[in-house]
């Protein structure tokens, strides 16, 4: 065992949660400062329009990564297990499959992404003056998909092995090498929407040749593992699919509000995404340490990690949900500063959906990854059903159009949608605990 790597079955919950999390929210706060540099840039040096079309683009973009992220879960499930269990064979199998379904599902996701991304932005309603930003921007960001699927399957295999610093080292040098191209080719050479895009494909590059160089070595592959994952990571998958699906048709109501609305709504997003990082990185520790102590035959370790996950969760959400309301309005102009009518948009969002909301969201998330570690991630993506498809959407456009609160009410919908799926996976939580 490296220097890296941490033993997840010994030593105090907490600590040990925290040892883990800790570099996975900052390669999370990484990862959403170059995403967030390519708004900075467009905002300063193309404007409103620009923005538009980078928001919109983004949250499809966000979806791509998600099945991305959602494939590779059952790779940390299965390493974690395995490493748990002492199974070095089963480990290095795990690792040598979902290598092997990155390649694939990269270049099928690649094709479809090129495909369609022109059908969805119409389908989105995207203003007119930002669809041909919109368009060149996602038709570079597309052959940056490989990249990104090859480094979250890396990823998922040293976060189950309690590997979470490279991928810190990983992602801090991508967003270096982001935010100096974005400068150039934004700025001096006047490339405008598609330099950011060209930036953001580099720094994917880099992070995931980074990380195969980090992965020393796999073993041939069996069937068994294969299935295995398919069976833990399909779910995964369309979990983390749905919800940012909804985020892209939430995308499409918001866009006939106007230029300004859209613009607004896309950072306000990033900015909510921003204060959620620290229940996705203790999600991420919650799934890894519950794959791991489960693998070990330690249930009552597993128990405190997901009550430890949640206390943390709650606290460090809490705390970064305060600071976005105490400065929502400078944060937003940061993006736009000449735009009165983009900043009182985008504090309007974050009043509504960077609140208690917050707060809720990251039970369930925790909630959500005990599911994932546990081997139930169809309970994950029943959840996400619930949240989005069943809750989220009906209750926006209901707020929105029949009962005409306009964008607020979208905003609404979204803050109240993750009520009954914290619940249910509490549910989950205490119906397991009960049977082990």
């Amino acid at each position: 065992m490296n220097s890296d790597t941490l033993d997840l079955t010994r030593g105090s919950v907490p600590l040990c949660l925290i040892r883990f999390s800790f570099p996975l929210l900052l390669a999370n706060l990484l990862q959403s400062f170059y995403s967030m540099a390519d708004l900075l840039v467009v905002g300063r040096f193309v404007g409103e329009t620009g923005l538009a079309a980078v928001s919109s683009a983004s949250t499809l973009c966000f979806l791509l990564n998600a099945v991305c992220m959602g494939f590779s879960a059952g790779g940390t499930v299965l390493t974690a297990r395995a490493r748990g269990a002492g199974d070095r064979l089963e480990e290095e199998e795990a690792a040598a499959a979902l290598l092997l379904l990155a390649l694939a599902g990269s270049a099928l996701l690649t094709a479809a992404a090129l495909l369609c991304y022109r059908p969805l932005f119409t389908l989105m309603a995207l203003p007119s003056q930002a669809m041909g930003d919109a368009c060149g921007y996602m038709a570079i960001l597309c052959w940056g998909t490989p990249f990104v699927f090859g480094y979250n399957a890396v990823c998922a295999i040293l976060k189950g092995r309690g590997d979470s610093r490279g991928p810190l080292r990983f992602v801090a040098a991508a967003a270096v090498v982001n935010l100096l191209l974005d400068l150039i080719l934004a700025g001096p050479c006047g490339l405008g929407t598609a330099g950011t895009a060209w930036a953001t494909v580099a720094a994917q590059g880099v992070s995931f040749l980074l990380s195969l160089a980090h992965l020393h070595r796999c073993v041939p592959l069996r069937p068994a593992a294969l299935l295995s994952l398919l069976r833990l990571g399909l779910p995964s998958a369309v979990q983390i699919a749905v919800v940012n699906l909804s985020y892209l048709i939430l995308t499409g109501l918001l866009n006939p509000f106007g230029v300004s609305v859209a613009a607004a709504a896309g950072i306000g997003l990033k900015v909510s995404t921003f204060a959620g990082m620290p229940c996705w990185a203790l999600g991420y520790g919650v799934t890894a340490m519950v794959g791991q102590n489960l693998g070990a035959g330690d249930p009552d370790r597993v128990r405190q990690t997901v009550r430890s996950g949640l206390l943390l969760s709650l606290g460090a959400t809490a705390l970064l949900t305060a600071l976005v309301q105490l400065a929502a309005a400078p944060i937003i102009a940061l993006f736009e500063p000449e735009n009165a009518a983009v900043t009182a948009e985008g504090v309007r969002y974050l009043r509504i959906c960077c609140s208690v909301n917050g707060l809720i969201y990251a039970a369930m998330y925790v909630f959500d990854s005990f599911a994932i570690g546990s081997g139930a991630s169809w309970v994950a993506m029943c959840n996400a059903m619930l949240d989005a498809a069943l809750l989220r959407l009906p209750l926006c456009w209901l707020l929105a159009f029949p009962l005409a609160l306009g964008p607020a009410g979208i905003y609404l919908g979204q803050a109240f949608s993750p009520i009954l799926p914290a619940l249910a996976g509490l549910c989950y939580f205490r119906l397991r605990c009960r049977r082990s």
